[in-house]
């Protein structure tokens, strides 16, 4: 695990301990993963749209700024949630209304969505796009993506490493059609391809090959959402999907609360024994963080739905568990964080993908787990971990959003838990060390700044 050490240092955040059970509401902030979809299909639209209650985070800037190198233009308007600026889109000029295009960069950070779904955009101008991204980001997987560019006969150059950085060569057309991938690394290279498709000359009928794909339900998320604005997307079989070529008209519409982001919250009532309320929750969802709902019952919390509002009241003590998070393995650290504070053993098993997001999760969970006396391990497609006695100590965050809110759960129980460089939780949850600390403030009811 010492390969982990390059994590740069940061300023540390002691991770507030608690005594009593929390009680509180909490709203959190819009869903990443819809908000940076729907601002790809605004953009590839025939007319303006808007998205209500979007995601202000550094991954959907990062969505924003890479697509205004493509052409399409964002202005944040007033909105009526609880979370700031609603966003009106004006789309990107394709064809005749192009106009010449210079070299262009687009800096995709950490960002999966931005390095993955904007090259298949960049493909349809006529133009030559640089993506590059953090130094880890380089380290992320995307051969599967530019060899995909190539099967579509896009021009990509990537000097052989089949990652960031590379230059995708647009002709500014893609012909589309047949297509086989394997996609075993990231469900991300299938959206990618399938939201893009749309503006293909035939569409595409793209088939995977290879291992499981991990998180397919966001494959279903991203038909969805291709289905709400009017594409002609589906499923014909395992496997394989469709989408037919077509115009996209503007749209509107309210982006639903990011559920996996709510973990934390919720996981704050399981640790402490007390009691957590997320409202707005959809009672129909393609994002993976309704998995929640199961996943802590099986810590032994109670988990009750009504009429839009998600409550889990934490047991006396924490169940170890045995899961298959194959399909929501963003998850994977908040359930972990819950595992290290349980008083019998536990294994997370279908998530050897994650050790290509942010960072290695798998090493920097065990790593970070064991730093502070626990007893942790990694498996070929997960980890277990079993009680043990933890102390205070650092816990280090690898510029990993997922990784420092972790380390906030493990630092409700244990004290003196100290989480480096938390500001990296702006990659998807704003303000996350002042929504923390309101949440643990009596009967609070909290939201953003």
């Amino acid at each position: 695990m010492e390969k982990q050490a390059s994590a740069p240092p940061g300023p540390h955040w002691q991770a507030p301990v608690v005594a009593e059970p929390v009680s509180a509401v909490v709203q959190v902030p819009g869903s990443k993963s819809l908000t940076n979809r729907y601002l790809l299909l605004a953009a590839l639209a025939e007319s303006p749209s808007r998205l209500r209650s979007p995601l202000d985070s550094r991954d959907s800037r990062l969505m924003m700024a890479a697509l205004e190198q493509l052409g399409a233009e964002f202005e944040e308007v007033p909105g009526e949630g609880p979370f700031g600026a609603d966003i009106r889109v004006a789309p990107i000029p394709f064809g005749d209304n192009a106009g010449a295009r210079p070299h262009l960069q687009v800096d995709c950070g950490l960002a999966g969505t931005v390095m993955r779904f904007v090259p298949t955009v960049a493909a349809l101008l006529a133009a030559d796009v640089d993506f590059d991204g953090d130094p880890h980001a380089r380290s992320r997987p995307m051969g599967a993506i530019i060899d995909a560019l190539r099967g579509l006969a896009v021009k990509v150059d990537d000097g052989g490493s089949g990652s960031l950085p590379f230059t995708v060569h647009g002709a500014g057309s893609v012909t589309g059609g047949p297509l086989t991938v394997d996609a075993s690394a990231s469900s991300q290279f299938v959206s990618a391809l399938l939201l893009a498709a749309p503006r293909f000359t035939d569409g595409i009928e793209l088939r995977h090959e290879g291992p499981a794909v991990p998180s397919l339900p966001h494959v279903g998320m991203t038909l969805s959402v291709l289905r709400k604005v009017g594409v002609d997307a589906s499923m014909p079989d395992a496997n394989q999907w469709q989408v037919q070529p077509g115009s996209i008209d503007g749209f509107d519409v309210a982006i639903e609360p990011d559920l996996s982001n709510a973990g934390p919250f919720l996981a704050a009532a399981v640790v402490t024994g007390g009691r957590v309320t997320v409202p707005g929750w959809p009672e129909a969802t393609t994002q993976g963080g309704n998995h929640w709902r199961h996943i802590l019952s099986a810590f032994g919390a109670q988990v009750e739905y009504d009429d839009g509002r998600l409550r889990v009241t934490g047991p006396a003590a924490i169940s170890g568990v045995d899961l298959d998070l194959s399909e929501a393995g963003e998850l994977a650290p908040t359930a972990a964080a819950l595992a290290a504070l349980a008083t019998s053993p536990s294994r997370l098993r279908g998530i050897g993908h994650l050790r290509g997001h942010e960072t290695d999760r798998l090493a920097a969970l065990v790593a970070e787990i064991n730093r502070l006396g626990g007893d942790a391990a990694e498996t070929p497609d997960g980890i277990t971990i079993n009680p043990a006695s933890l102390h205070g100590g650092i816990f280090r965050s690898y510029e990993d959003h997922r990784m420092a809110t972790a380390g906030a759960i493990i630092g409700l129980a244990v004290d003196g838990v100290e989480v480096e460089n938390i500001a990296t939780t702006a990659k998807t949850m704003p303000d996350f060390p002042q929504m923390w600390q309101h949440m643990l403030e009596p009967e609070d009811s909290t939201g953003g700044a």
